[in-house]
């Protein structure tokens, strides 16, 4: 179901989705706009893998013990997504922590915190979405309480098998409940799309188009 599910979310965008969103009364699904890919081309679909992490100073007996534990449990598919409590004290992903998560079958990351090693992450072309860049390490400085429980990650609570959809717009968290009845409102809004935008082209008046079709 869910490869399915993933196949048809590659053919749609972020607009689309929170348009479907919007009509079955679901208007705030749509991640914190602070929260920016690494670069352009970056797109994200997968089920959330949750993560929760806080500032915490001082140096834990066992460094990044709760964060290792999650990524060994990555599976193909998923998108891990941290919550930091709005710490900007450090980045709370990297390099390596991106090579490992893609060599288990992870989509990307969402972190409504900071991210380093940017050039590198960037040069590997894995996806990261993030509100800021760092050289600071979160060891000493924030460090990974839990995982796979409910988090709120910009502005938005997000389940862990939620859909996590991410294109150069934002991102979007759709409740695994709710996946089908959200793909085919977007899949139907998007088709109605490529008729209106066949009419301007034709040189149709915008608002006789828009009484037409109700799409723009």
């Amino acid at each position: 179901m869910e490869r399915d599910i993933f196949n048809r979310l590659s053919k749609l965008y972020s607009a689309v989705l929170c348009d479907a969103l919007d009509r079955i009364g679901h208007r705030e699904q749509g991640l914190s706009h602070k929260i920016r890919p690494l670069y352009p081309e970056a797109h994200v679909i997968g089920t959330a893998r949750t993560l929760c992490s806080m500032k915490k100073e001082g140096f834990p007996e066992h460094p990044y013990e709760k964060e290792l534990e999650a990524l060994d449990l990555v599976r193909p598919g998923d998108v891990i997504v941290v919550a930091t409590g709005n710490d900007m004290s450090s980045g709370i992903w990297g390099e390596l922590l991106s090579t490992a998560a893609r060599a288990r079958g992870a989509q990307g990351v969402v972190i409504d915190g900071l991210t380093r090693d940017a050039a590198r992450i960037i040069q590997k072309q894995f996806p990261v979405f993030a509100r800021g860049i760092t050289p600071y390490d979160s060891l000493g400085r924030s460090e990974v309480i839990s995982y796979d429980i409910p988090i709120d990650c910009g502005g938005v609570t997000v389940n862990p098998r939620d859909i996590i959809f991410g294109d150069y717009d934002g991102i979007i968290a759709i409740p695994h409940a709710m996946a089908e009845k959200v793909l085919c409102m977007a899949e139907e809004k998007a088709s109605r799309e490529l008729v209106v935008d066949s009419e301007f082209k034709r040189g149709r008046k915008v608002a006789e188009v828009f009484a037409e079709h109700g799409v723009l």
